[in-house]
């Protein structure tokens, strides 16, 4: 039986951690729960999240990431107090701090469709959908996963990067937009690996003060549309 509600938590400012082990243990009931319906032979509702969260600095690489794309050693890393942690998603290496919206959706995609890159695409568009209310026109590149804008120059410059894991049509991990993030850690590192484009936020690009408040709205409300889900917000 297929179930389109999306729960919605905003976990505010909360370490990769600590959102890592919260989104983990939401991940492996689902995961349960289909294991249960299969052994079973019953049809009972799966769980589908969206959790919403801040990070304190930190660096991120997934499994098949190049950590020569990490720019500073550990030294480094201790005295400009940022983290470092290899995950189990996919992409490379990419930043996670105050002023950006990272999202985690904990879907199973058996209540909405089986095919990964749809998913990865619908992602995309929400964010393209998403940050065009603010007028600001978000593509994609060919071979390269996330949504980009152009600069003043015209150059390519990515605004949202996306990594997820899925195991039995469960996803986990999701996607990091910058709103109003301070862009000089990106300086240390080689963003998603990519050397030859740059990374900006919904603020740089567009020359004036984004809060994240509305970029959440915004994002609920194309999630919402192009999932066809019910959103249900809890605290």
């Amino acid at each position: 039986m297929k179930n389109n509600r999306i729960v919605v938590k905003d976990l505010g400012v909360l370490s990769y951690e600590d959102s890592w082990v919260y989104q983990k243990k939401i991940f492996d009931n689902i995961i349960s729960q289909k294991i249960k319906n299969r052994t079973l032979k019953k049809k009972d509702k799966t769980d589908n999240y969206l959790l919403i969260v801040e990070h304190k600095p930190i660096f991120t690489i997934g499994k098949s990431g190049d950590t020569s794309n990490l720019l500073l050693d550990t030294k480094q890393l201790k005295s400009k107090n940022i983290e470092f942690k290899k995950i189990n998603r996919g992409g490379d290496i990419t930043f996670h701090g105050s002023g950006q919206v990272v999202g985690y959706p904990i879907l199973d995609l058996d209540n909405f469709f089986t095919d990964i890159g749809q998913y990865l695409r619908t992602l995309e568009e929400v964010i393209i959908s998403a940050i065009g209310f603010f007028g600001l026109k978000g593509y994609r590149i060919n071979g390269e996963t996330g949504v980009w804008v152009k600069d003043k120059l015209n150059s390519d410059k990515k605004i949202c990067a996306f990594g997820i894991k899925a195991s039995r049509w469960v996803t986990m991990h999701g996607f990091a937009l910058n709103v109003n993030t301070d862009l000089k850690y990106f300086d240390y590192i080689v963003p998603c690996g990519i050397s030859d484009k740059g990374v900006t936020s919904l603020e740089e690009t567009l020359n004036k003060t984004i809060t994240t408040r509305i970029v959440k709205q915004k994002i609920y409300e194309n999630f919402a549309r192009l999932f066809n889900a019910e959103l249900s917000h809890i605290n």
